[in-house]
């Protein structure tokens, strides 16, 4: 009997086979004008590319409530400052998101519920040095979320050569369709970018067309 396919060597990557669905708890407050987003160990979200045989290359945690959605992010490793590029978001190291206020994770166009926003450690103001928050367009969207300010958005970041913090959030006002009491779900998937240490996704990675199609994503339940 010939052996099971481990994830290396199997064609089809083991997230595709599952559909996920996690849960995010409630935090009061969410966001501190010092100190950025409140988030201890015990928002952590689970590292799904582990199903997949990758190591995870940040801690990635997140939590909500009724004013918004938050992360913390820390990626450490480094040999090197992250290189990131305001006139270059896509390609820039740092955190995307996509979020869908109506989970409707089997379409493959995403509609106007259906949110991008990228946030970087550094690459703004005149130095370059201080961090980045905007809002990206999805390709091939049915339509597009309505187009905030980047100053609607929340970023901090703490930088060195060899890691760096990152704080964002993303206030309702700035989620078309955000309801947590009458819909509790949402859609959601990110990818961390670095240049030095590599890619790490949510749910489905590189090979599935993630960037673009709701139904590579997986669904956040909102706890209390």
């Amino acid at each position: 009997m010939a052996d099971a396919a481990t994830p290396a060597d199997s064609l089809v990557p083991p997230r595709y086979l599952f559909r996920f669905e996690v849960d995010v708890r409630y935090a009061e407050p969410i966001w501190s004008a010092k100190e950025g987003a409140l988030l201890d160990e015990s928002y952590r979200l689970p590292t799904l590319a582990d199903l997949d045989d990758e190591r995870p290359l940040a801690d990635i945690r997140m939590a909500w409530n009724e004013k918004g959605l938050a992360w913390w992010v820390r990626v450490a490793g480094r040999e090197q400052l992250p290189w990131c590029r305001e006139s270059r978001l896509e390609d820039s190291d740092g955190l995307q998101l996509w979020i869908d206020t109506r989970a409707t994770t089997n379409v493959h166009r995403a509609t106007r519920f259906c949110h991008r926003y990228v946030f970087l450690p550094r690459g703004g103001g005149p130095s370059a040095e201080e961090p980045v928050a905007d809002q990206m367009l999805i390709n091939r969207a049915r339509e597009n979320a309505r187009p905030i300010r980047p100053r609607e958005l929340q970023v901090k970041s703490k930088v060195t050569e060899s890691a760096y913090e990152l704080s964002c959030a993303i206030p309702a006002i700035a989620l078309g369709g955000y309801d947590p009491a009458g819909q509790p779900r949402l859609g959601f998937t990110y990818a961390l970018l670095d240049r030095q240490l590599g890619l790490q996704t949510f749910s489905l990675g590189t090979g599935f067309p993630y960037e673009e199609d709701p139904s590579c994503w997986a669904q956040l339940r909102l706890v209390t």
